[in-house]
């Protein structure tokens, strides 16, 4: 029998997505199941990117540039420079989500076996991105005790080999919530600079930022131009996850040019989407306002309701839309299992994503969960009653 390669038998779960053959079931026996699980936004997609779709008038549906169309690239600089960043539409490559934009940066500045150091819990798919370009993660863990602040550099550099490419960070985090303050940026610029790496920052959840505490990209940190990597997406400022664009951004030609290569081998990045994604630009501030309220009272309940559960101990966020939970198990996984197949609460129960999958270190993380505070708050008090009901009938 012909066989599967080693890379495909390596290639890692998502411990987002393993379940809902679980949560389906469950919904077949009548169950309400509310979800937790998943980055979905229920926040609705803004009029004008819905508009612009629905006034297309395009008589053929036409591959765009390979790097995407110059309109949309010099809109996103555009938006970049609203934010205090300085880039053109030179510095920009367009992808099919935030995903691809990875996995360009990933294939452009690392070589089979080269290793890229990331502050864990992660975004769950970076093993997997890792695995399919052959590239390893090493891994420094934050901890729930300090709500997963950056740790020491002195970590990052006992971590530091020749095979050493990039340190990759996600800011705000997912799934923690966290969001890296400038002092940390400016460290991590400190020890990027000193052995000479790239660093990279998944800035998809910029918007998303609480308690009068402002993003600092890494773009926007003076003498990094030559080491800064941004990916960015729509998906989630925008609530349009299904549109599938996202972006590469640097000032370094040599990333780009190289990036651009990867494109040109995929074509291009879907015309239809960037159409959409191009006017979505045109959304009003008050729009972002209205989203953070909602998510910053949606965060507030999630929290305190947390809080109130014997033996819970939960991370407080300062962006994006997660938190991690400490649970009183032993092991999440099989947790997340039993409330789909065995456990209701007046007929309700909850999707939750085991944390261990968002860890690359073996056996750390069992006992903790990732909740994406995406439904609205009268569901999230509901989802919470159900959590504590199930943690205490709940038996190892």
């Amino acid at each position: 029998m012909p066989k599967i390669s080693k890379k495909g038998i390596d290639m890692p779960e998502s411990p987002i997505r393993k379940l809902v053959p679980y949560a389906e079931e469950a919904h077949k026996q009548g169950k309400t199941v509310y979800y937790l699980n998943i980055g979905q936004p229920d926040i609705k997609t803004p009029t004008v990117a819905l508009n612009a779709i629905k006034e297309i008038t395009l008589d053929v549906l036409a591959y765009s540039r390979s790097e995407g169309s110059e309109t949309y690239r010099k809109k996103i600089a555009e938006y970049y420079g609203r934010n205090d960043i300085s880039i053109t539409h030179n510095d920009i490559i367009v992808t099919t989500g935030g995903s691809e934009a990875l996995l360009f940066a990933f294939g452009s500045i690392m070589d089979q076996d080269d290793e890229i150091i990331i502050p864990e819990p992660f975004y769950a798919n970076y093993n997997g991105f890792s695995t399919s370009s052959g590239i390893n993660v090493v891994p420094v863990i934050s901890k729930i005790e300090n709500n997963f602040a950056l740790p020491p550099i002195e970590e990052f550099e006992k971590l530091i080999t020749s095979k050493t490419k990039a340190i990759l960070i996600c800011n705000p985090g997912n799934p923690t919530g966290y969001l890296y303050s400038k002092e940390e940026i400016k460290k991590l610029a400190a020890i990027v600079k000193k052995h000479d790496l790239f660093l990279i920052a998944d800035e998809v959840y910029r918007e998303f930022v609480y308690d009068g505490i402002s993003h600092y990209s890494i773009l926007e940190e003076p003498g990094l131009e030559e080491h800064a990597i941004v990916i960015d997406s729509v998906s989630k400022r925008y609530s349009m996850c299904g549109a599938r664009i996202g972006y590469l951004v640097s000032k370094n030609k040599d990333v780009i040019n190289t990036a651009l290569k990867f494109a040109q081998a995929r074509l291009s990045p879907p015309t239809l989407a960037q159409i959409a994604s191009e006017a979505a630009l045109d959304t009003p501030q008050s729009y972002f306002d209205d989203v953070a309220e909602e998510y910053v009272r949606r965060r507030n309940t999630l929290i305190e309701g947390l809080e109130n559960i014997p033996g819970v101990k939960v991370a407080k966020p300062n962006g994006a839309f997660y938190c991690i939970a400490q649970l009183p198990v032993k092991n999440s996984d099989d947790f997340a299992k039993w409330l789909l197949e065995s456990f209701d609460y007046e007929n309700s129960t909850v999707m939750v994503a085991p944390a261990a999958g968002f860890y690359s270190t073996p056996n750390v993380g069992l006992n903790q969960i990732r909740i994406a505070y995406v439904l609205n708050e009268d569901s999230l008090k509901v989802a919470i009653k159900i959590l504590e009901e199930a943690l205490k009938v709940y038996k190892d």
